[in-house]
């Protein structure tokens, strides 16, 4: 991805790293992740820029964790049904306690 710029994502996203350390390369999968976990609109832009959209489609579509909300926007973006999502199928084989 030498041909695009790095993107300046919001400090907030990586708050528990130290982001001139970050690889943008080699951790692909954790920064498009996160992005999209914590990114907004700029930052996926930027996110989609610099790594294409057939990666962040590969990545998001084998996630294992993404907030609800975040997996509607992930679905939207990449124009993927919610039940090709990885993190989808794990959450319905797992679902959380009876709300009493």
């Amino acid at each position: 991805n030498s041909k695009h710029a790095k993107p300046e994502f919001n400090r907030r996203i990586f708050w528990d790293v130290e982001m001139a350390s970050i690889d943008y390369d080699a951790k692909a999968g954790f920064v498009i992740e996160r992005v999209f976990e914590r990114g907004d609109v700029e930052d996926i832009r930027q996110c989609r820029r610099y790594y294409g959209d057939r990666v962040v489609k590969k990545v998001l579509l084998h996630a294992k964790y993404l907030p609800e909300a975040r997996l509607f926007l992930a679905s939207a973006v990449i124009n993927e049904p919610l039940t090709s999502f990885r993190c989808y199928t794990l959450r319905q084989s797992n679902p959380g306690l009876f709300p009493y």
